[in-house]
């Protein structure tokens, strides 16, 4: 019988490995692709952003919110950068975010997996778990492989960028072992809506404040570049809302983004005719051009019904009033998000109050342990997700008994 089988070799179940081997168990990683990590190759377009300075618990999202400092407390965030001294990571830290040195996952990757192998830790590719049964002890494909093992570690991520082997299998046995599951929804993804003028601003970035709104009441902001595309928005301020955009959908709510395209000014009347002062030879387009691409310019212009060619001075109050609104309240009906093909993570899976908070131990069968991203816990872009994956990680393998 083995002692520590840990069921997906990704970021948590690696970390997981290694803290429980370095405690003297006896562990095994069972791993579906051909390799351990292969998410961890592609985060961060190549260069894995493993974690961010700012660990505000306001990063992460939960559906029960009072029981998140529970699980991700400052002891645990600190045993992360330990972790990885410990690996020899050389962190590159750029506003806060924290990049191997090299800019390579690969680093990271490689140190995980090297360590895996100066701990003599068993590793087994190309099988996929469809089954556990649990009666003296845990029994794994009972009808193939027949794997019995005293304690199990369940870190086979969601159902986001299945292309890497994560497509919510880890839900299905969680299910059968007696545990409920939280929903699972696209999160950190693309937002899509149908408006006419999308195929004409596609491909524009542009800094804006992005707020989401839910049945018209604005729930959360966040300032920065965003993408405009051929099916509505992308960039890292749409993914950190897209989590509420998803729920909502979900729970058939009226979902929009309203975009402010002159974040940098709290009084932009009083800055476009400033503006209209030092250059009043110009035309009201080629005035917001100054500050706007010229694409999205025509599109406010027609939407706010004002004429390009005329001078600002020109406009009635009504008429400037109705521009700076369009400008600075700039909404957009949003009707789904991207795929689970182009989530980065889900939001959802085992719910925290079946989870014991100090061990990450089921509540409801002993001896199986969660971690990562199948418990419901997810968090904003820079860092966070990986940095639960640590945290999870380490949490597990020191917990196994």
């Amino acid at each position: 019988m083995k002692e520590v089988v840990i069921i997906g070799g990704g970021a948590s179940g690696l970390t997981a490995a290694i803290t429980a081997a370095r405690q003297g168990k006896d562990v095994t990683i069972i791993e579906r692709n051909n390799k351990c990590g292969k998410k961890i190759l592609i985060t961060g377009n190549g260069k894995c952003n493993f974690w961010n300075q700012d660990q505000n618990i306001n990063h992460y999202h939960t559906s029960t919110p009072k029981l998140l400092n529970n699980f991700i407390t400052k002891e645990r965030q600190n045993s992360v950068l330990t972790f990885f001294d410990s690996l020899g990571i050389v962190p590159k830290i750029k506003n806060g975010y924290y990049y191997p040195y090299s800019n390579q996952a690969t680093s990271i990757h490689n140190a995980l997996t090297l360590e895996c192998k100066k701990l003599n830790i068993n590793i087994i590719n190309d099988i996929t778990v469809t089954e556990i049964i649990k009666k003296d002890c845990f029994i794994i494909n009972p009808n193939k492989e027949n794997i019995k093992a005293k304690n199990i570690i369940i870190s086979t991520g969601s159902k986001a960028t299945p292309k890497t082997g994560s497509d919510g299998l880890g839900y299905a046995l969680a299910k059968k072992l007696g545990h409920n599951i939280i929903t699972p929804l696209p999160s950190l993804v693309q937002l899509k809506g149908d408006e006419p003028y999308f195929k004409n601003w596609s491909g524009i970035r542009c800094d804006v404040l992005a707020t989401i709104l839910i049945d018209n009441k604005q729930i959360k902001s966040e300032i920065g570049e965003i993408q405009l595309t051929n099916y509505g928005l992308s960039g890292i301020c749409i993914f950190n809302l897209s989590s509420l955009a998803a729920k909502a959908l979900n729970n058939k709510q009226k979902v929009d983004i309203a975009l402010n395209f002159m974040p940098f000014t709290n009084s932009p009347k009083n800055f476009l005719k400033n503006l209209n002062t030092k250059s009043y030879h110009k035309t009201i387009s080629e005035l917001l051009e100054g500050f706007l691409h010229y694409k999205l310019v025509d599109i406010i212009l027609k939407k706010a019904n004002i004429k390009r060619n005329i001078p600002l001075n020109t406009l009635s109050e009504i008429e400037l009033n109705q521009l700076i609104k369009t400008i600075t309240n700039f909404k957009i009906k949003i009707l789904t998000t991207h795929s689970l093909d182009h989530a980065q993570v889900c939001s959802g899976g085992i719910p925290l109050t079946e989870i014991n908070n100090e061990t990450l131990e089921s509540l409801k069968v002993k001896n199986l342990y969660f971690t990562g991203e199948i418990i419901d816990i997810d968090g904003d872009c820079g860092g966070y997700n990986l940095g639960w994956a640590w945290m999870s990680g380490i949490i597990a393998g020191k917990s196994v008994k």
